[in-house]
């Protein structure tokens, strides 16, 4: 019998990345994201865009030309507007629902890479690697907190893996389900977002390089016609598509000049993207009621800068093909800067933009696919990089990122629509007796510059139980900068003065009733004191601008008018037979709270 003591030590326990194991630890990973966004979707709520969107579909029947065609800023995007005409009939302004939304489509688009990840690598540890760096990289994070962008952004995401993956299935099965499968994903990426018409150049890059990495002789030609179904149908997409887009957007180009476009690369990319893939930026800054950008400290801008050329180095001397993926990838990212550069830049346009990141956010799938591809690269050299290491630069990186995510949600939790809305909400509901007049909402809410969007018609229209708005009314209440209805005054600007006799100004047919001063064109308030015979109507207008239509009630009264135009008078044309009008002293001017006067 042998003695405890004489026994030989057993070996130490290793772990063994098993594709049990990796299939494992891949989905913790996406659960794990999906917490962490869960957690980021709950601190947003709406902003800016989102308005836009909900109150148009509020307005405008769900299959309209008008909600579906619209041309926003350029964006053509159909099944946005679509889309969130639904959930605004479902739930109106219920960021709840919204932010489920997100979390889902988080999840879609996750699990899409995942899928192609694995057609790649299988199973393996090196799978992992592309995977933490799309779930975590920060670059998504702006794009995803915003409801109008993340529209935009998961669509394009999901179809940039998903199609990649079923190029890959159709060249290996030649099943035509590929075929209808990629082209069906890509027609909804493309109705969200136009940028989606870039999908399909993707999948056939990275079949093609996929292809070099297994050793085909002729991958362009192998790619092309093993999966020219794919093509040949994202080609009559695009058929349909193109003209639709070139006859509903007006044209979104606006590019100013070269030196602008210089300094909107470097904003893009020295302190917007690379420091992401160190998990920066790590700081944001905002001035209400703008986005968030980021704000890299140098030392990680410098860093990212070094390990981005490191590794571009020693990836291209280890791996064959290398060169090409990074390339492929770089320029796409160079593609998205263009399309910013081209579409968003004038003279008001601030460097800070490319520093928002949401313009890029689909680089991170794209980013993801040539790690894979790079992996998936023969080696040079049979050299490897230590499991420890890789463990330990991924546990950092998503630390960085972490860290990157608990700053961004601080200030982008910052926002003044929650509490305006939810004022809005309840007063509103409370003030049903008579019409409001037309007016913007809070320019922390949506600035001038989104006009006519920005009028509270169109932000408030998802609102259920809510007065009306006119372009005339006998009580004058207004909505201040924190959503709530208050009583109201016309400012003194211009004034309608006075007459010697009981009856200042008498009006039985068109009457003009003297300023005593000109007025500029403007939206101008008009306050008519007035003694009518009967109930009835009259025409209202300035002396250059459209006439308003404006109810009268027999006896003493005052109406309040919202007129656009200029002028020394204002006239008045009763439409109503026999209706006599007596017009006493009034005033012209712009509509404040009556404690700000």
């Amino acid at each position: 019998m042998t003695s405890p003591s004489m026994t030989s030590p057993q070996p130490e326990p290793t772990l063994t990345f098993t594709p049990k194991r990796v299939t494992q630890l891949a989905f913790v990973l996406i659960g794990c994201q999906l917490v962490i966004r869960a957690w980021i979707a709950a601190s947003n709520y709406f902003y800016w865009d989102d308005l836009i969107l909900m109150g148009r579909g509020a307005r405008f029947p769900l299959l309209s030309r008008e909600l579906l065609l619209y041309d926003h800023d350029g964006h053509f995007m159909p099944a946005a507007f679509f889309f969130t005409g639904l959930i605004t009939r479902i739930a109106p302004y219920n960021w709840a629902l919204s932010a489920t939304l997100l979390v889902i489509g988080q999840a879609v688009a996750s699990l899409a890479l995942l899928r192609t990840l694995r057609l790649v690598l299988g199973w393996r540890p090196a799978l992992l690697i592309p995977l933490i760096l799309y779930l975590f990289v920060p670059l998504t994070l702006p794009a995803f907190s915003w409801w109008a962008a993340a529209l935009n952004a998961l669509p394009l995401q999901i179809a940039l893996a998903w199609v990649c993956g079923d190029a890959i299935k159709l060249y290996r099965t030649g099943h035509v389900r590929y075929v209808f499968s990629g082209t069906a994903v890509f027609v909804v990426s493309l109705l969200f977002f136009e940028k989606a018409v870039l999908v399909p150049f993707v999948a056939l890059a990275f079949l093609v390089l996929y292809l070099r990495t297994q050793g085909e002789e002729t991958p362009v030609r192998s790619a092309i016609t093993k999966c020219r179904l794919l093509w040949t149908a994202g080609a009559a997409v695009l058929a349909i598509w193109i003209p639709v887009y070139l006859t509903t957007v007006e044209s979104p180009v606006t590019g100013y000049g070269r030196s602008m476009s210089t300094e909107l690369l470097h904003h893009g990319t020295s302190l917007g993207m690379l420091p992401t893939l160190l998990g920066g930026p790590w700081r944001w800054e905002r001035w209400i009621p703008s986005p968030a950008w980021a704000d890299p400290p140098t030392v990680l801008v410098v860093a990212a800068w070094a390990a981005l050329l490191t590794t571009v180095v020693m990836t291209v001397r280890a791996r064959r093909g290398a060169a090409w993926i990074w390339a492929g990838a770089a320029l796409y990212f160079l593609a998205s800067v263009v399309a910013m550069t081209a579409t968003r830049s004038d003279a008001d346009t601030t460097y800070e933009l490319a520093q928002t990141l949401r313009y890029f956010t689909d680089s991170a799938t794209v980013f993801a696919l040539a790690a894979t591809l790079i992996l998936a690269a023969p080696r040079r050299r049979p050299a490897r990089m230590p499991v420890a290491v890789a463990a330990g630069l991924s546990v950092l990186f998503v630390v960085s990122s972490l860290v990157s995510t608990v700053t961004f949600v601080d200030i982008w939790r910052e926002n003044p629509t929650r509490d305006y809305l939810a004022n809005a909400r309840m007063s509103l509901s409370q003030n049903q007796d008579a019409s409001l007049l037309e007016q913007p909402v809070a320019i922390q809410v949506l600035l001038p510059v989104a006009f006519p969007n920005n009028l509270a018609s169109n932000v408030l229209a998802p609102l259920p139980d809510r007065p009306e708005f006119s372009t005339s009314t006998p009580i004058l209440l207004t909505i201040d900068d924190s959503g709530q209805i208050v009583d109201a005054e016309v400012t003194w600007t211009r004034r309608i003065p006075e007459g010697t006799s009981n009856c200042d100004t008498r009006a039985e047919g068109p009457t003009e009733l003297p300023l005593d001063g000109p007025l500029t064109g403007w939206e101008w308030t008009v306050q008519l004191n007035y003694l009518a015979s009967t109930d009835g109507t009259i025409d209202v207008a300035l002396e250059s601008g459209d006439a308003v239509s404006v109810p009268v009630t027999q006896g003493l009264h005052s109406a309040f008018v919202r007129l656009v135009g200029h002028g020394n008078s204002v006239k008045i044309t009763p439409t109503t037979p026999d209706l006599t009008l007596c017009f006493g002293g009034g005033q012209v001017g712009a509509v404040v709270p009556t404690s700000a006067k």
